[in-house]
């Protein structure tokens, strides 16, 4: 339990990893409440990719604790991470241009419908395009046609499709990384627009971002890396990029080591 006396949705405790002689992650303690948005910050090779495929089941840490909703868990793989409820958006978003969006949000999991005479095996492709267009509508999503191919989509809106998809499976925890690199000023905005009805909408939503204006328009806290470990962590109605760029950074705003 935290100062408030609610459960983080996630929490980490004295993690490390490593690979061979390369220590990626020292002893690092995270945590992220229901609700809350928590920026992961850091300059390349800090550790961040690292933290997020630990939690996401794919580097299960060398030391340390998990806890998920207060419960202390093993991750042993991806599948382990999806039962628990944690959702991972990877930077190539994975989407295949030429389905349309039903056909994305289902791949792999699609519906099977009984037929007359108990026949199966007929893919129930209303109940799956009436999911969706309930999932995009709760998410007040740009995307007008749920039956349009996703190769036609501009970036802001795959990035949608990507985020929507990855609510199917009803996780309590969404980790995106890097969800508006390469986007435009408008689709960016889109995203991050996405970004907060995750949190009014309860989920627990980790974002890795090198954008810090971005980073300071939808986080709640600012958590940065360096080297591995944890070099502070920042409300961010209470800190400034000053201050986020020194930590990360391990120089102090007024030039000098880091305090």
């Amino acid at each position: 339990m935290n100062g408030n006396g609610s459960t983080p949705v996630l929490a980490l405790k004295g993690v490390s990893k490593s690979f061979g002689p390369v220590q990626a992650l020292s002893d690092v303690d995270f945590e992220v409440q229901p609700a809350e948005v928590v920026a992961l910050v850091g300059d390349n090779g800090a550790g961040k990719s690292t933290l997020v495929k630990t939690i996401a089941g794919i580097h299960p840490p060398d030391a340390g604790t998990i806890s998920f909703e207060g419960k202390e868990v093993t991750i042993h793989g991806p599948s382990d991470a999806v039962q628990l409820g944690i959702a991972t958006v990877y930077q190539d978003l994975a989407l295949c241009d030429n389905l349309d969006v039903v056909e994305n949000l289902f791949l792999g999991r699609e519906e099977k419908s009984e037929g007359p005479a108990g026949f199966v095996g007929q893919l129930d492709e209303v109940d799956m395009e009436k999911q969706t267009g309930e999932l995009l509508q709760n998410l007040a999503v740009t995307i007008t046609s749920v039956r349009a191919e996703v190769g036609t989509m501009s970036g802001g809106q795959r990035q949608q499709v990507a985020i929507a998809r990855s609510l199917l499976g009803e996780p309590k925890l969404v980790m995106l990384d890097e969800p508006t690199a390469a986007l435009g000023v408008r689709q960016t905005a889109q995203v991050l627009e996405l970004i907060k009805t995750l949190r009014e909408r309860g989920y627990g939503v980790v974002v890795i971002s090198h954008n810090l204006a971005d980073v300071f328009q939808v986080a709640d806290r600012i958590y940065v890396l360096r080297l591995g470990q944890k070099a502070g962590v920042f409300k961010a109605g209470e800190t400034n990029q000053d201050e986020v760029v020194a930590a990360i950074t391990g120089l102090s705003a007024n030039g000098g080591g880091q305090r």
